[in-house]
């Protein structure tokens, strides 16, 4: 069949879980044997999040090909188990590059560049691009930010224009909120309603409305919403509060979400969508009673989603794991020598997060020394590892001053330096060593036990790297470098042998943890800490 396109806005409020419906959506498509891929939409300006601090935007997420993403494409990849592309995630950033590279070419032939119709071109060829190259059934696309946001005008726009080109094959999905006035004891759909008239004075009339509350809202008031705003009463579904987000695409098809769309876009439903894999997760997820501490170190624990993937990596792991998920943040700023042993004396296990510059690495280092000498299963991840390195040149090898020279340019012992490649790039944004990389592990290593092979590939995102001058030095101390780019020689792994469980890598395999397909090193990592626990 021609490819179908799904677009997904959102209205009244932020954060609303866009990316969750989105994944929710292809996650069931899929399930019925569909071709599926999502792509996101962001309105600003950036070429991408790369040089984004977490603050602003969250978590960073890297793409097998080495693109810097919008971290709902971690959720697209959780929930459909499909690897996401620079295809994938597009900025407004890279949408006025492209055409200001075409004007700078003498592409437009000398005519005046202008937002309608050039911007809006552009947009649509990202759009179709998607899916003639990747022969999908469905691409489903998501526009960034709320409608009324002048940023997200363009992309609006282009979505107008492409429902009328496109016609049954195209759709539009509408994500709104139902506040509750706790004074008033009352859900409250105008905001609702004044969300799909802006939708509809921009020349868009939603196909679908998806509520988004803390409340169940009644048939009466769905029925309220779909008069007002001309959309049909069977379409219009809600999204109310879930313990877990890996229970909405459940939720959605229980309103039969999958199955309007298919109507909706000239396509009969038939049969069932087999979720029989997802229902073992959530079956697994509901039933856990056990729970497994574990301690993430990192200067970013007051937002949730700088370190979303890893998070959910964890979640994962301790899912399978019979499990749930007991997740303390551990301030890295905060963390030292007095009050140490109080914060991690009742953990099970220790990840030390990854990240970028001085602040809050001394915490780490802390945190490492504490668990090194305690035996605590501990994992550490990109700057996670490069700290478990530096920690153990301090310590062990007794190099006081041991650094990298991220954090100390002058350091006589830079155990952690640039790498090769990296000393002559300037430009800060998509520059690093980005993407899936070959990595080889010793066979009698715990990362190869883990995997249970020696080739493998994981994603990464960092300029500094291991110092392999001081390779001989830490493998005579016991600390072995179990995996490496045979390529280029760049040490990948390391581990502490005698430890229970000690690993640090230099590329982040929470990117490769799906649903369905638990990461094996965060697998490997839970089990440990369970078995820690018990221990003690």
């Amino acid at each position: 069949m021609e490819t179908k396109y799904i677009f997904v806005t959102g209205g009244v409020v932020s954060s609303l879980g866009k990316g969750i419906i989105s994944a929710s959506l292809a996650c069931l498509l899929k399930a019925r044997g569909y071709r599926v891929t999502i792509q996101k939409f962001d309105p600003y300006i950036n070429i991408d999040p790369g040089t984004l601090n977490p603050y602003e935007h969250g978590e960073c997420y890297v793409t097998n090909d080495g693109h810097e993403a919008d971290l709902d494409l971690g959720h697209y990849e959780r929930f459909t188990n499909v690897p996401t592309s620079r295809a994938n995630n597009v900025t407004t950033g890279r949408i006025y590059q492209s055409v200001i590279d075409k004007e700078r070419r003498g592409d437009y032939l000398g005519k005046t560049v202008q937002i309608i119709p050039h911007i809006t071109d552009e947009i649509k060829r990202n759009v179709k691009l998607l899916g003639k190259t990747g022969d999908y059934d469905f691409v489903i696309t998501e526009i960034g930010g709320t409608v009324g946001d002048i940023e997200s005008l363009p992309f609006l726009e282009s979505v107008r224009q492409l429902r009328w080109e496109l016609g049954f094959d195209s759709l539009c999905i509408h994500l709104t909120y139902v506040p509750y006035l706790k004074a008033a004891k009352e859900l409250k759909t105008k905001p609702t309603q004044h969300s799909v008239k802006q939708l509809q004075q921009l020349g868009i009339q939603p196909d679908v409305l998806v509520l988004r509350t803390e409340r169940d809202i009644p048939a009466t008031m769905r029925r309220k919403i779909a008069q007002f705003c001309n959309v049909a009463p069977d379409a219009v579904v809600q999204s109310i509060d879930c313990p877990s987000i890996y229970e909405v695409p459940i939720m959605m098809h229980n309103q039969h979400l999958d199955e309007i769309v298919l109507k909706k876009m000239a396509v009969t439903p038939e049969g069932e969508p087999d979720m029989t894999r997802w229902l073992h997760f959530l079956d697994k997820l509901n039933s856990a009673e056990k729970e497994v501490t574990i301690g993430l170190v990192g200067k970013y624990v007051e937002l949730q989603d700088a370190y979303k993937s890893i998070n959910e990596a964890l979640f994962q792991a301790a899912t399978y794991c019979d499990r749930r998920l007991n997740l303390k943040y551990i301030h890295s700023e905060k963390l030292n020598d007095t009050n140490v042993d109080d914060l991690m004396k009742n953990l099970d296990g220790v990840i030390i997060a990854p990240g970028f510059g001085q602040r809050g690495i001394e915490g780490k280092f802390t945190a490492l020394k504490w668990c090194r000498e305690h035996d605590v299963p501990t994992f550490g991840i990109c700057l996670g590892m490069q700290c478990m390195v530096i920690e153990f040149a301090r310590n062990v090898l007794g190099y006081a001053d041991a650094n990298s020279t991220e954090m100390d340019p002058t350091t006589a012992h830079n155990v952690i330096d640039l790498m090769e490649e990296q000393k002559s790039v300037s430009n800060m944004g998509g520059t690093m060593r980005l993407g899936a990389y070959d990595c080889t592990l010793l066979p009698d290593s715990q990362a190869a036990e883990a995997y249970g092979k020696t080739h493998i590939k994981e994603r990464h995102r960092h300029r500094f790297e291991f110092n392999n001058d001081y390779r001989d030095e830490f493998e005579k101390a016991g600390m072995r470098c179990v995996g490496q780019n045979d390529a280029t020689h760049l040490v990948e792994v390391v581990e502490l042998p005698d430890k229970r469980w000690w690993v640090g890598t230099q590329y982040h395999p929470e990117y490769n943890s799906t649903v369905l397909t638990p990461n094996p090193l965060f697998m490997s990592f839970i089990k440990a800490a369970i078995a820690y626990g018990e221990e003690k």
